[in-house]
């Protein structure tokens, strides 16, 4: 046997074998690094193999490397669809190399042993998030070498190594300086990421075609798969007896809440993110400054207006006792009054996420408050109507899904069903409480008055029970306030408590078969009602 047939095979002294590594082949997309890692590849006296732009890109860094045109005598072709798709190739990289006939083969057609293959695929994801991008500008950056490339050094990875990740390269370096080839533990890592890179790039094909595509009426694809990837082990979950950790999808926007940037605090809870996730679909819903209160995902108080500090502190007036220990979401950058007023306020919060921190604000924040030092302070941008475009819900056996509930308010859609007049001051009145109801847990209710949560109903199996909690929460501010119900009233029965709390206006979505009961109610009592037609549950 030719000794250049195959690469040795030696063991560590733990007994584990070492894959010495004479030969690379590299064809990389994402090139950081790249230079400097064939660099070290190159001073160990690794050949290296390659293909089109990664062969011209480490050629004028001074790079010696292979044409792999040259090497398989075979022309790249078909503006580069095929050019690494080739039995020398393939045997190289796949022959085993404790396997006589396998050898055999190898030296019989002329090939030889690939020990190392370097490969990331076409930047698919960034391509399709291109505005101008197409049908078919998306199919071109389809990868098809690639990916057969990763998956056959990844099979054979008892004899070869497969890096698909640029922050991989120093530990492969680090062993062949050590161990002249790289350790069994590595190389089943390294399988084990490759295959994870190459099922995340299907995935992401197969999600963006199927969007693009009605598969079916409701316009849900008929097939969701899920990858993700770990970002944070948490502390426990809900409580201290569950493990829980953050993923986040391949294919995350810029607002997950991975990306989040902490400028200081204690380390995120599980119930932390939910509430503050809660908090950024909230307060995303307003143009204008807003603030939104909250504990265990339901909104104990939220203020929208055009000066900060006033609205920080109309949020807080909404229920101040449940605001102990809350999550607070601003949709603008903390300033210097607002911060001020929170750190001297009587104040205790767990985490603050907003768009930024004015210097002199996170200053404030870290050094007068009595919670200075655990509170979590979160950058954050806002929410964009497409980032939760599904809902989905683990079930026993598998998930539910639906389109997520993005429908926006939409006044001119609305409907006033007494002879009661409303006021423009009222309607917008009724437009915030309406605005808030919907990121309440059903059955819910909320009172609204001055652009402001004043009191509000969350989670009650009965409709009334919400109405009177509501009520109750909001004490004397609920005379003069609008309600707002996030589903259709069944009996009028609310409607006479509403009126002995002093309600001015209400808001509903209607369909019920008791509605000209409700609404006769309403006549009766002198409380204008207005119909949605649409109704917003979220359980």
């Amino acid at each position: 046997m030719n000794s250049n047939t195959a690469a040795t095979m030696e063991k560590t002294n733990q007994n584990e074998s070492i894959a010495v590594v004479k030969r690379a082949i590299i064809s990389v997309s994402d090139k950081t690094g790249l230079v400097d890692f064939a660099q070290h590849l190159a001073a160990l006296g690794v050949e290296i193999y390659s293909t089109g732009g990664t062969s011209r890109h480490l050629s004028e860094a001074g790079i010696e490397v292979r044409d792999v045109s040259d090497y398989t005598e075979f022309p790249e072709m078909m503006d580069g669809r095929v050019k690494t798709l080739h039995p020398k190739i393939f045997g190289g990289i796949l022959c085993r190399r404790d396997n006589p006939e396998d050898l055999t083969s190898v030296e019989t057609h002329g090939m030889v042993p690939l020990d190392l293959v370097v490969v990331n695929l076409y930047p698919f994801a960034e391509t399709v998030a291109r505005p101008d991008c197409d049908r078919s500008m998306a199919i071109e950056n389809i990868d098809i070498g690639g990916p057969s490339l990763v998956r056959a050094a990844a099979k054979n990875n008892a004899f070869v190594t497969i890096a698909t990740s640029p922050k991989q390269y120093d530990a492969i370096v680090e062993e062949l300086k050590t161990h002249g080839g790289t350790s069994e533990t590595l190389r089943r890592q390294l399988m084990a990421d490759a295959f994870r890179h190459t099922a995340e790039y299907d995935q992401m094909i197969a999600n963006f075609f199927a969007a693009s595509e009605t598969e079916t009426v409701s316009h849900l694809p008929s097939t969701v798969s899920l990858e993700l990837h770990r970002t944070a082990e948490l502390r426990y979950g809900e409580n201290s007896h569950q493990a829980a950790a953050l993923y986040e999808f391949s294919d995350e926007p810029v607002t997950s809440l991975s990306k989040m940037n902490q400028r200081n605090g204690k380390e995120l809870s599980f119930n932390n993110l939910l509430d503050v996730n809660s908090g950024l679909n909230m307060v995303s819903s307003f143009h204008d400054p807003a603030c939104v209160v909250i504990k265990h995902n339901n909104p104990c108080g939220a203020a929208t207006g055009t000066q900060l500090r006033d609205v920080v502190s109309r949020a807080f007036q909404g229920d101040p006792i449940s605001a102990f220990g809350s999550i607070v979401a601003i949709n603008r950058n903390m300033d210097l009054d607002t911060a001020q007023l929170l750190a001297t306020g009587d104040y205790f919060i767990e985490a603050i996420v907003c768009t930024g921190f004015d210097e002199e604000a996170l200053r404030v924040l870290t050094t007068e408050p009595k919670w200075k030092k655990n509170v979590r302070l979160l950058e954050s941008p806002m929410v964009s109507e497409v980032a939760d475009r599904y809902d989905m819900r683990l079930v026993h056996g598998g998930m539910l899904v639906q389109q997520a509930d993005d429908l926006r308010v939409s006044p001119a859609d609305w409907t006033l069903a007494t002879s009661e007049p409303i006021s423009d001051a009222l309607m917008a009145e009724l437009t915030f409480a309406w605005n808030m109801v919907r990121f309440v847990k059903s059955n819910a209710i909320v009172l609204g008055k001055n652009q402001a949560l004043c009191g509000v109903g969350a989670g009650q199996m009965s409709r009334v029970d919400a109405v009177r909690i509501s009520i109750e929460k909001a004490g004397e501010q609920a005379a003069g306030s609008v309600l707002a119900s996030d589903a259709f009233f069944p009996f009028p029965d609310s409607i006479e408590i509403a009126s002995q709390a002093g309600i001015a206006a209400i808001i509903q979505p209607g369909g019920s078969v008791k509605d000209k009961d409700v609404i006769a109610a309403c006549e009766q009592h002198g409380i204008p009602m207005m119909l949605t037609g649409r109704r917003h549950f979220l359980h």
